[in-house]
C-alpha cells in the first residue's frame, strides 16, 4: 500500500471517527442560569429554588445549615418589595418597621433578619451585593435560621427598576 493511500484511508477514518461523535439532536446552547436572569423587564419571574440553593451554599460555607422557603415569609418580603416599589424609595420601614410586620403577620421568630435593595437586575447581583455589605451579610449567617423568603419587584418608571426584600427566620415551633 502506497503511503498516499495509507494517509487517505487514515484521513477517512479519523472523518468517520469524528461523524461518529455527533448526535443527531442539532447542537442547542445551555439555558442561561437563571439567577443570572434580568428581572428589569415585564413579566420576569424570580426562581426563588434557586435564590434558597444560593444562600444555603453560602451558609453551609459558613458551617450554617441550610434554609428553605417558606410561603409568609415570602408574601411579606413580596410585600415589602411592592411597597417600596410603589413609592420608589429603598427603605425598612415602608408601611411599617420590620418587626412590626412580622408581629402583625403572625410569623412567631426566635430570630429574622431582612435584607433590601434596588437597583440589581438579577438574583446574582442581589446576592453580591449582600454578601459584600457587613450588616446584610450578617443577616444572610443569622444563626439558627432555617427558613427564608425572598422577592423582586420590576418598577419601570423607577431610577432602581428592581427592588428586592429578603427575609431569613429562625421559627419558634412551640
Amino acid at each position: 500500500m502506497t503511503s498516499a493511500r495509507a494517509s487517505a484511508i487514515g484521513l477517512l477514518a479519523a472523518l468517520l471517527a469524528l461523524a461518529g461523535c455527533a448526535g443527531t439532536e442539532p447542537y442547542a446552547p445551555k439555558a442561561e442560569p437563571s439567577f443570572y436572569r434580568s428581572l428589569a423587564q415585564p413579566g420576569a419571574q424570580l426562581d426563588e429554588a434557586a435564590a434558597a440553593s444560593m444562600i444555603s451554599g453560602y451558609r453551609a460555607n459558613n458551617g450554617l445549615p441550610a434554609v428553605t422557603n417558606d410561603p409568609a415569609l415570602t408574601r411579606l418580603a413580596a410585600q415589602q418589595a411592592d411597597i417600596m416599589a410603589k413609592r420608589d424609595k429603598l427603605d425598612h420601614s415602608a408601611g411599617k418597621p420590620f418587626v412590626a410586620r412580622l408581629k402583625a403577620s403572625g410569623y412567631d421568630a426566635k430570630g429574622a433578619a431582612e435584607n433590601i435593595s434596588a437597583g440589581y437586575h438579577t438574583l446574582a447581583e442581589a446576592f453580591s451585593g449582600w454578601r459584600d455589605s457587613a450588616p446584610h451579610r450578617a443577616n444572610m449567617l443569622l444563626k439558627g435560621a432555617t427558613r427564608m423568603g425572598i422577592a423582586a419587584v420590576y418598577t419601570p418608571a423607577s431610577k432602581y427598576k428592581v427592588y428586592w426584600a429578603l427575609i431569613l427566620a429562625e421559627p419558634d415551633v412551640k
